[in-house]
């Protein structure tokens, strides 16, 4: 699952008409670099949310076959529902079970095929190093389980593995992930691992102009022409 259903609002005005996923970076919309990914890793069954602006979405990316992939939408009403209530919509068309969420803003070269296929408990996460913008992380990593505590904070990076029992007696409704999350902690039921490579959350427009130029001024590799 894609999570795209976002206001963008730090990303004003460049969000006041397409939604933020569609903003290019190195010649294509963020979203389409990640379908793009998913798809190189046979991750190729997608569900993508949308809220805001979301016929553009649709009109852009249609049923995937450009891709190779088949997607299908899971919409909102205008003001959205939150992470939490936006993947408990859609927990119907999401067929696996665990299955991945990606949030559709992020930046990345992380490779989806090195996600567990299965879970010993009810959320894998991918955790980065902190950015700039957010210096006291998320969450902390020992011995391949996310909690709350410890030395070293890192941060969620949009990319996690969960379960549908991880939605289980909440209702269908506007409700974030985190609690979810934080509850699933402190039952030692969230694992995850440390990425270094290569991420940006495109959450500025700053950080959007940055990552623009960075692509345009890196070398193209032989399998990118």
């Amino acid at each position: 699952m894609i999570l795209a259903a976002g206001r963008g609002e730090r990303m004003r005005p460049l969000t006041d008409t397409r939604p933020k996923p569609l903003l290019e970076v190195g010649g294509k919309p963020l979203i389409i670099h990640l379908i793009e990914s998913l798809s190189r890793c046979e991750l190729r069954s997608l569900v993508i949310n949308h809220a805001h602006l979301g016929e553009k979405l649709v009109e852009r990316l249609g049923d995937g076959r450009e891709w190779g992939v088949t997607i299908q939408y899971s919409p909102e009403a205008r003001d959205g529902l939150e992470t939490g209530g936006g993947i408990r919509q859609a927990l119907a068309l999401l067929d696996s079970d665990p299955f991945v969420v990606v949030n559709g803003d992020i930046w990345t070269d992380y490779p989806f095929s090195r996600l567990p296929h299965r879970l010993h408990g009810l959320a894998h996460l991918v955790l980065v190093d902190n950015p700039a913008h957010h210096p006291g992380g998320d969450f902390c990593l020992r011995d391949d389980l996310v909690s709350m505590e410890g030395a070293v904070r890192l941060t969620y990076s949009g990319i996690a593995v969960l379960r549908h029992a991880l939605f289980q007696g909440y209702r269908p409704g506007k409700f974030p992930l985190a609690p979810l999350l934080r509850e699933a902690m402190e039952q030692g039921l969230v694992t995850g691992e440390y990425y270094g490579g290569s991420w940006v959350d495109v959450g500025s427009p700053q950080r959007l102009e940055e990552l623009r130029a960075r692509v345009a001024s890196a070398p193209v590799r032989k399998g990118d022409r």
